[in-house]
């Protein structure tokens, strides 16, 4: 936007092109679309952002997101509290919902262990998942890290803080590709993948 400087609007486009997988000209098209929004829309757009930001925070059980004590599936009483699927990010658990054919628990560890990227065990949410381990009543925990390097070294992690005592734990069957992620897989790779999980 040389030449011509709107400054309210070149901000407007700067916070879009900080979006993930917004370049400039797509960040260019929300700006002009948000400036042409109805003042009351525009409002609800802000709000929306700000309600986000101050009303979601972590689940006290799983680490999921919610705006509740629990969330959904932690307050669900018919969902199976013996079996724990551990995911790295809250779009993986929206994805294996979708599948319909999980009726157990979640626990999310909003990451992966990455040496390189600087993120260790303790900057996960692993501490929680243990807890709940030691607090009894888990009898499997299934690994739904992505099929990654970093998604595999984290279930091997964690399945060897695990194994000790005593608790099952599998793996998702590869339905999914290497290298990809759970929240791009369709839904019969993720319930065969499900279905098809290994011991670790």
């Amino acid at each position: 936007m040389s030449g011509y400087h709107v400054a309210p609007l070149s901000r407007l486009v700067e916070q879009f092109e900080r979006l993930p997988g917004i370049g400039r000209k797509s960040a260019q098209r929300l700006a002009y679309y948000v400036l042409k929004l109805p003042e009351k829309e525009a409002e609800g757009f802000a709000q929306a952002i700000l309600d986000a930001h101050q009303k979601i925070h972590y689940c006290k059980i799983c680490c999921n997101l919610t705006d509740q004590e629990l969330c959904p599936v932690c307050r669900n009483e018919s969902r199976d509290k013996s079996i724990i699927c551990v995911v790295e990010d809250p779009r993986d658990v929206m994805a294996l919902e979708r599948t319909h054919e999980f009726n157990a628990s979640y626990h999310v560890l909003h990451g992966a262990i990455s040496p390189l990227g600087g993120i260790g065990p303790d900057q996960l949410c692993i501490k929680e998942l243990l807890d709940r381990v030691h607090a009894g009543g888990v009898q499997e925990v299934i690994m739904a890290t992505n099929p990654t390097v970093e998604g595999e070294a984290t279930a091997m992690y964690i399945s060897r803080l695990l194994k000790p005592l005593g608790i099952r734990v599998t793996r998702l069957a590869y339905g999914i590709p290497v290298g990809g992620d759970l929240e791009y897989a369709d839904e019969v790779t993720l319930t065969r993948a499900l279905e098809g999980r290994n011991e670790m």
